[in-house]
């Protein structure tokens, strides 16, 4: 537990990655309200966690309710009481709470990249709000909670069941689809995109802000990988932490390589967003299998995921009409989708967790999870997203994009010695 605890209080530098990536990659007219949004959805995702999050999710071995289903117990839904009530000081539910107080913020973050710019405050923690409230604490629960997914081993003999050591799926696969959800509800910025449907380039303002946030969420996904192998599976630190660390820094250094020399070979020269993109999902991508892969694995994985981002920013612009300036549907979904599929496909989960026998049929439990995924969870949080958009726009008015978010809903810029970009020539 004090080892999990160490790897706690890293998990908070990854949300500054995060935070400083978004800022980075979206225009300077926008920064401060980017940053100040990156608060304000850390600060309602941990609070609506406290007040009901958690009681949906739980914890692996408490409570939980289920139905029988062909004579197999599937448990859907946590039994805990609201406002973290009956966690002992020393209950190590009590630090899973607190991972998860801190998943649900990274999650909170994803969605914001994608819809940067155009994103209404009020309306972004409305959003958070359901997302901390329900379609996290609901998913997370089937995977770190004892829920049917984490049972599939057990139920129905698939592997060890789903298997997310560092949160591929309940963090990143699930803030990239809510991420994807928002940028179709809420359509593309202003002078995005021609008459014709050709994209114009729209550059983020700051690379030293993008480049500086990779180096901070690495120092977080350390924490965020090793918090999450010790506290749900029970790794021992002795032999763990080294395998961890090793194999989390090895994906991103992958995938940052291999997105450098993808953009190389197409553009001539490397591109610093879309590498720092490759690095981010090579982290995303390690998370899954990050204490259960061999070094080498890892490292194929973090490659396979930056080849996977780079090719997919571009082709999510041009043929879905995806106006995502950070990049998040790529890198969070899609790398994470990834990680899950990488985990079945190179790990071998059971010389770790002691059955090396069950490794059979891990491969169908991680596609289960993939496919709950995009049936279930991308649905559900399109719904809730596109009702609240119904009932409260979350889009800002035409004048505030023209002017900046940071004059429009702050009354102030984040570089008031410098000017800054209008859009008096966008359509």
């Amino acid at each position: 537990m004090v080892v999990a605890a160490v790897f706690l209080l890293l998990i908070p530098f990854a949300a500054v990655g995060l935070s400083l990536i978004n800022t980075g990659l979206g225009r300077s007219r926008s920064a401060a309200h980017t940053m100040l949004t990156s608060l304000g959805l850390m600060a309602v995702a941990a609070v609506v966690y406290f007040v009901c999050g958690f009681a949906w999710q739980g914890f692996s071995g408490r409570p939980g309710y289920e139905f029988v289903l062909a004579g197999r117990p599937w448990n859907w839904i946590a039994a805990e009481p609201w406002f973290f009530q009956g966690l002992d000081l020393a209950d190590p539910a009590l630090l899973g709470a607190w991972f998860g107080m801190l998943s649900v913020g990274l999650a909170a973050l994803i969605p914001l990249g994608a819809a940067v710019e155009r994103w209404r405050l009020s309306a972004s923690l409305l959003s958070t709000a359901l997302l901390a409230g329900w379609t996290y604490p609901w998913f997370a629960h089937w995977v770190w909670g004892g829920g049917w997914l984490a049972e599939l081993g057990v139920n129905y003999g698939l592997g060890h069941g789903f298997l997310d050591a560092g949160g591929s799926s309940t963090i990143q696969a699930v803030g990239g689809l809510t991420a994807l959800a928002l940028v179709w509800i809420l359509g593309p910025r202003r002078g995005k995109y021609s008459l014709e449907g050709a994209p114009a380039a729209l550059p983020g303002h700051n690379a030293v802000l993008v480049l500086s946030g990779c180096w901070l969420a690495l120092v977080g996904w350390l924490g965020l990988n090793g918090a999450g192998s010790f506290l749900l599976y029970g790794l021992e630190p002795g032999t763990g932490t080294a395998l961890i660390a090793l194999n989390t820094m090895l994906a991103a250094a992958a995938g940052v390589l291999a997105s450098a020399a993808v953009t190389g070979a197409r553009f001539r020269k490397p591109d610093a967003s879309l590498s720092a993109n490759g690095f981010v999902g090579g982290l995303v991508a390690s998370s899954a299998a990050c204490a259960f892969m061999a070094p080498a694995v890892a490292l194929l994985t973090g490659l396979i995921a930056g080849v996977l981002v780079t090719l997919a920013v571009p082709w999510l612009e041009l043929r879905l009409a995806l106006d995502d300036p950070g990049g998040a549907v790529s890198v969070h979904a899609v790398g994470g989708i990834w990680g899950v599929l990488a985990l079945g496909f190179f790990a071998r989960p059971g010389r770790v967790l002691g059955t090396p026998g069950a490794d059979a049929g891990q491969w169908l439990a991680q596609l289960v999870g993939v496919a709950t995924l995009v049936g279930f969870v991308f649905p559900l949080t399109y719904g809730l997203n596109w009702l609240l958009n119904r009932l409260y726009p979350q889009r800002v008015a035409p004048e505030a994009e023209q002017q900046g978010l940071d004059l429009y809903e702050l009354g102030t810029g984040a570089y008031p010695e410098f000017p800054t970009h209008t859009d008096e020539f966008g359509r």
